[in-house]
């Protein structure tokens, strides 16, 4: 039978569920792979244009016609919810669900969380619990929820996310890319807590580090940073096929299940420090974001 993914790609989604930026990086080189082995595809993307531009795309390479457009904007928590009523009111299957969109900018998002946190963290986090009753029915499925290596040098300050509904305050470079590492944080500490919610079900979950990517993750800093990673990622980042590889491991190889919850790097489950599975955070973090996310 078809498998079903919805893919984030910062605008796209799969049948197979992916959120992350579907139309660039390895969120569109997943899609176009997961689509050539047959699964129906939805695209989830905030932007309509390039969305559509990307699912011309996906289909011209895969040479599917089994790939949908939708639009998902993890900024709004609305949108979330209208997506996934659309899906579950339309799709009648998931059996995988990727969240790897990401962003990386300061700002807030519409609901007047901390961008980084709205987008890589509750935006997910709120997607997926709207679906997992459907994930529960289509089992054995899966969550993969993309994170980073930079989850290891963040920390989640929970007296700023009570006062600020963020994961740090400031603009300057390193105050920006702190953030982004305790969002990444969030992302593995999510996935611990997921799995033990998912005990005695037929839904497993995954986190992990695709890689450091040659992609358009940081096309939203200064021109300067943008120049200055030029020969760096011409000589030392994978490019979005090997990126997507330890994505499409969590996703299709068989015999995972008894390592639900753990954490990801080169196709290889990967020992996490002990901040990343602390089981106290994790559980505060969930509760957290219930009550941010309108869940509670």
């Amino acid at each position: 039978s078809t498998i079903m993914a919805v893919l984030l790609l910062q605008g796209l989604f799969l049948y197979f569920i992916l959120y992350t930026s579907s139309n660039t990086g390895i969120g569109k080189t997943t899609a176009i792979d997961l689509a050539k082995r047959g699964a129906r595809v939805i695209l989830a993307c905030r932007s309509q244009q390039r969305g559509e531009a990307a699912l011309a795309e996906v289909k011209r390479e895969s040479g599917s016609s089994q790939v949908v457009f939708m639009q998902l904007d993890l900024a709004s928590l609305k949108s979330v919810r209208d997506f996934a009523e659309t899906f579950l009111r339309t799709e009648p299957r998931l059996d995988l669900l990727i969240n790897n969109a990401g962003i990386y900018m300061q700002g807030k998002t519409k609901d007047g969380l901390g961008l980084m946190f709205g987008v890589n963290h509750i935006g997910h986090f709120l997607l997926t619990n709207l679906l997992l009753d459907r994930l529960k029915e289509c089992g054995p499925s899966r969550v993969i929820n993309v994170a980073s290596v930079g989850h290891n040098f963040g920390i989640i300050d929970f007296n700023c996310l009570n006062t600020h509904k963020a994961l740090g305050q400031g603009d300057s470079f390193y105050d920006v890319l702190k953030i982004y590492c305790n969002s990444k944080l969030c992302n593995v500490l999510f996935t611990h807590e997921l799995a033990k919610r998912l005990q005695g079900t037929k839904v497993t979950c995954y986190s992990l580090h695709p890689g450091a990517i040659n992609s358009e993750l940081a096309r939203n800093t200064s021109s300067l940073f943008q120049v200055l990673l030029i020969p760096i990622t011409a000589f030392f980042f994978k490019n979005t096929v090997q990126g997507a590889q330890t994505t499409l491991h969590c996703a299709l190889q068989e015999g995972l299940e008894p390592l639900s919850g753990r954490y990801f790097s080169n196709c290889t489950a990967r020992n996490l420090y002990p901040k990343a599975k602390d089981d106290v955070a994790a559980k505060k973090l969930w509760e957290l974001s219930e009550r941010l996310s309108g869940l509670v």
